[in-house]
């Protein structure tokens, strides 16, 4: 096993400037001499929700981005696409090499990302693979549900059930009610195995605020965590969401809130354009600092 040492392991929150908001990610920028199995080991050591690995240069489509090879870990396996891991990612390489374009070569496709300085903060902003909605069975909505012990009858009927993707899928599930959102106590072994039959990366579950504004949380059982603070890939997927089902126009600007139940407070901004099919997804960012000792 290659050990790294504690300084090439850096510590980033994404989708918000407080280290104690926003999601967590691990972020090694020279993960060359790493195998999988060291990855993984990373990854599982830090126990945060992802961490990403750039494991050597790549070609990038743009003229004058900066292009990588990434990898996505869980603390339990690898992923294909991991948002606030890009983002985090993203913004290390911004305060190493300054603000700009870059373009990640991820298992799921190129994601550009774009970092730019506003004020005192950066900011990311990464374009999704091209994404899809497809129809969910009527079954699996209901073993969902029972893993959430959530009655049907609290489901909002203006969003149905479906599972979107923009780099991994998500089972989209909106709640009726804040109240009903903020009630998450779920049976672990019964949603991870459903999810792994699914082939699903997180459930995004939902409350609309307003036309634009929607408080999120997601389970992650399948990479070993409860829930995940903050989810710039299934933020994406549900924008491609809304848009297949018409409940925003071609061209919109949606916020999406999400940690407020777990004391990590985050906010992501989903851009949809008209006649563009990917979904933008852009937070800030913050360093973490190292533990103690470390």
């Amino acid at each position: 096993m290659t050990e790294l040492p504690e300084t090439a392991i850096l510590r980033y929150t994404a989708f918000s400037s407080d280290p104690e908001g926003g999601n967590p990610a691990g972020v090694v920028l020279d993960a060359s001499a790493l195998d999988d199995a060291d990855m993984l080991a990373v990854a599982a050591e830090l126990g945060y929700s992802e961490s990403a690995f750039l494991t050597g240069p790549a070609e990038a489509s743009a003229p004058g981005a900066r292009g990588y090879v990434i990898r996505y870990f869980s603390p339990k396996a690898e992923v294909p696409f991991c948002g606030h891991a890009t983002v985090a990612t993203a913004l290390a390489l911004a305060e190493r090499d300054g603000p700009g374009d870059l373009e990640f070569s991820t298992a799921a496709g190129p994601v550009p990302v774009t970092v730019a300085r506003e004020g005192a903060e950066l900011r990311a902003t990464l374009t999704s693979v091209e994404p899809h909605v497809t129809e969910v069975a009527p079954e699996d909505v209901t073993e969902a549900l029972a893993a959430l012990d959530w009655p049907a009858a609290d489901l909002d009927p203006a969003l149905p059930p479906r599972i979107a993707y923009a780099g991994a899928r998500h089972l989209v599930l909106a709640a009726a009610t804040r109240e009903r959102l903020a009630a998450l106590s779920y049976d672990f072994a019964r949603l991870e195995a459903l999810m792994h039959r699914l082939d699903l990366t997180t459930l995004q579950l939902v409350w609309r605020a307003s036309e634009t504004v929607f408080h999120v949380r997601d389970p992650f059982p399948v990479g070993g965590v409860v829930e995940d603070p903050a989810t710039g890939a299934a933020a994406a997927a549900f924008g491609a969401y809304l848009r297949a089902l018409s409940q925003v126009p071609e061209t919109a600007g949606l916020t999406l809130h999400q940690g407020e139940d777990m004391g990590r407070p985050g906010t992501l901004t989903v851009t949809l354009r008209a006649g563009d099919a990917r979904v933008r997804v852009s937070g800030t960012g913050t360093a973490i600092p190292a533990p103690a000792g470390a």
